[in-house]
């Protein structure tokens, strides 16, 4: 039995961070080696270059060469979605064209930041990066990092446009995503992990989680069980999942600085930090009972 109709990119996407080197470079191979890792357990797709992807820090041609890279590890059937946002239309723009070039199957476009354009303007910028290229795209709704949301009504209208054909929600408003879901055809997946299965179980199409890059298996698991209908068991994997997500979400530090401390995976940029030895210990004593209660 399957709950929800399979989003265009899959059910379960991974916000995969970019691993680097000790002395800070980009290392393509140990990302082309965690990319096939979370396919093989279970991740539908990937996200490259958002904010878990330390996008702020890296430059246009490291983007670019993490898509290549990844595409060649994983090949063609997996969906690479490629973080393009920017504060600035003409730069995600061109970021959107170069991604295309590169192989990305979709593009991640954040809602302008710090500016906080009016509704008008936001949904301008959506639709310029739209008709700049021929693949989808997945607006990102975080108004808690942009300072804007991307409100109800211009969802409404932008979901006009075939080639705007998802959202990764982060706007905490379930009520709000429903009335979107119920009235266009925009895929929902939900970008805060608590959320996960809340979203999915009133027709959102999955997620995309910085937790997939530790527990890509278990954060399938809860859908896949809520897919087969036992939905007391979908409760249950989720009760466990979240003591991780909160310790990964909720401490205090970035997704991305404790994805990096569970996976050993290289120095974050700064302005981020690494974390402490009692923080990394903290969430790997976490991360092992959920590895315990979950087998």
């Amino acid at each position: 039995m399957t709950a929800n109709p399979a989003g265009p990119f899959g059910r379960a996407l991974c916000a995969m961070i970019t691993p680097f080197t000790a002395a800070g470079d980009l290392d393509l191979v140990a990302a082309r080696e965690h990319a096939l890792t979370l396919v093989a357990e279970g991740c539908d797709g990937l996200v490259l270059s958002g904010t878990t992807g330390e996008s702020p820090t890296t430059t246009d041609e490291e983007k670019t060469a993490l898509l290549r890279a990844v595409r060649e590890a994983v090949g063609d059937g997996v969906p690479l979605l490629a973080g393009v946002g920017s504060s600035d239309t003409r730069h995600t723009v061109r970021l959107a064209e170069e991604a295309e070039a590169a192989g990305a199957d979709g593009l991640l476009v954040v809602t302008p930041y710090y500016s906080r354009p009016p509704q008008a303007a936001v949904e301008a910028h959506f639709v310029r990066v739209a008709e700049a290229t021929g693949i989808p795209l997945m607006l990102y709704d975080i108004p808690g990092r942009t300072g804007t949301r991307i409100e109800p009504q211009t969802l409404l209208r932008l979901a006009e446009h075939p080639r705007i054909v998802a959202v990764k929600d982060c706007a905490y408003d379930l009520l709000g995503a429903t009335k979107v879901m119920a009235r266009t055809r925009l895929a929902y997946y939900s970008g805060c992990e608590e959320l996960n299965l809340p979203l999915y179980a009133v027709g959102g199409a999955g997620y995309v989680s910085t937790v997939a890059n530790v527990a890509p298996r278990r954060m399938r698991a809860v859908l896949d069980a809520f897919d087969a209908g036992d939905t007391a068991e979908a409760a249950r994997l989720n009760g466990l999942v979240v003591h991780l997500v909160e310790a990964m979400m909720s401490s205090g530090l970035p997704g991305t600085v404790t994805a990096k401390a569970l996976l050993d995976a290289g120095p974050v940029r700064e302005p981020l930090q690494p974390a402490g030895r009692e923080a990394t210990d903290g969430l790997r004593r976490v991360y092992q009972e959920l590895l315990a209660a979950t087998g």
